[in-house]
């Protein structure tokens, strides 16, 4: 992790999905979004081939590199680990974290979708490096296998057991970003609030805002 600001330092945690993006690409989200105060940025494409998602998670390594700025890939292990990503992200339908971390190493960044504490506490002792917790608001075309909203009261239960940053997920927006933090969340993944905005880079802007309000420093 020594390229890459730790998990529980990042505040705004951004997603890329190109069916949202209004014809922008991955590159030209993940640009802007940077350009917008982005900590650390995830490649999911749950419709790509190999070849092309390959392809893309190079050019977005070269990006956040040179940006100083932590890149995860969805699910794919495999991608995550050809062009080098900051570590990974998987669901609780994916690879086990355990087997996960035995096949990234050390060095890496894993990620764990967690919705109890259970999963959490689980995700912990399989080596996660953050939960993703969610989802928290209700999300509109995003992730179409996800459970119904519990609100920020699923990060408040999930908080006191586990030592692990968590990451909130599921229709964060300008608007209630601010409860995330409150409930326990050290930072916020947002997808259609970004990469569906008329500017990606002031809206991510606005969200670093809010998600960082009160760290030292500001």
């Amino acid at each position: 992790m020594t390229r890459s600001l730790s998990p529980g330092r990042w505040r705004l945690y951004v997603i890329t999905d190109e069916q949202l993006s209004r014809g922008r690409s991955h590159l030209q989200v993940v640009d802007a979004a940077i350009r917008g105060g982005a900590d650390v940025v995830q490649l999911r494409d749950k419709t790509a081939s190999s070849g092309r998602l390959y392809q893309v998670a190079l050019s977005l390594r070269k990006l956040t590199r040179e940006a100083n700025v932590s890149f995860i890939v969805n699910d794919r292990l495999d991608v995550a680990l050809a062009v080098d990503a900051d570590g990974v992200h998987v669901g609780q339908q994916d690879l086990p974290a355990s087997a996960v971390r035995r096949i990234l190493g050390p060095g890496k960044i894993l990620g764990v979708t967690a919705e109890t504490v259970e999963e959490a506490l689980v995700a912990e002792k399989d080596g996660a490096d953050y939960l993703g917790v969610g989802p928290v608001f209700e999300a509109r075309g995003t992730k179409a296998d996800a459970g119904p909203p519990q609100g920020p009261a699923i990060i408040a239960n999930i908080r006191p057991h586990t030592r692990l940053p968590i990451v909130a997920i599921g229709g964060i927006k300008a608007e209630n970003a601010r409860l995330v933090r409150e409930a326990g969340a050290d930072s916020a993944a947002v997808i259609s609030a970004i990469v569906a905005a008329d500017d990606i880079a002031q809206a991510a802007r606005e969200l670093k805002s809010i998600l960082s309000a009160g760290d030292p420093g500001r």
